[in-house]
């Protein structure tokens, strides 16, 4: 595995973030609860989600003690958890670039949240299926922002992404 794929990638997750948690901060608290039909019932829940997921490789990545996985137990507020995710999204980014290149293959142990099963993949495979997981949930959010009212939106492919780069 190429390691300047994988940075590329973990900072287009980065940028991606950035975007969602830029529109974050422009809804109000009541289009942040509002219930609406989806994976997630929630603006709020999916974001959590997608935090939680981020957070919980994280930490198998440092070999933190018992990675939990967040959403389990935030109660916070929008707010809140914007300043998670933005300090989170770094990290992730900074965890990518600064992982042994060598290391790429080496298995990472985890434990599935929901059912308790558990499993393994190459570090490499659990960046893509990470920043792959995230891209999901926030192609989501986009929709549940304009189900709330929000249309202040743009791309977030990472098409776009590219093409910007390419003119910094």
């Amino acid at each position: 595995m190429d390691r300047t794929y994988l940075q590329q990638i973990a900072n287009y997750n980065y940028w991606a973030d950035s975007k969602i948690i830029a529109w974050l901060q422009q809804i109000t608290d009541q289009q942040w609860e509002q219930v609406i039909t989806s994976s997630f019932s929630s603006i709020a829940q999916t974001a959590i989600h997608i935090v939680s997921a981020e957070k919980y490789w994280i930490d198998h990545w440092t070999h933190t003690p018992g990675p939990t996985f967040f959403s389990l137990e935030f109660k916070g507020t929008k707010n809140e958890l914007i300043e998670i995710w933005t300090r989170s999204s770094a990290a992730f980014s900074s965890c990518v670039e600064s992982y042994p290149a060598v290391n790429y293959s080496q298995a990472v142990s985890f434990k599935y949240p929901k059912s308790g099963g558990t499993g393994q993949m190459a570090f490499w495979q659990t960046v893509v299926h990470a920043i792959n997981h995230s891209t999901y949930h926030r192609g989501q959010l986009v929709t549940l922002f304009r189900q709330v009212g929000f249309t202040h939106l743009s791309s977030l492919d990472m098409a776009t992404y590219f093409q910007l780069q390419l003119s910094e």
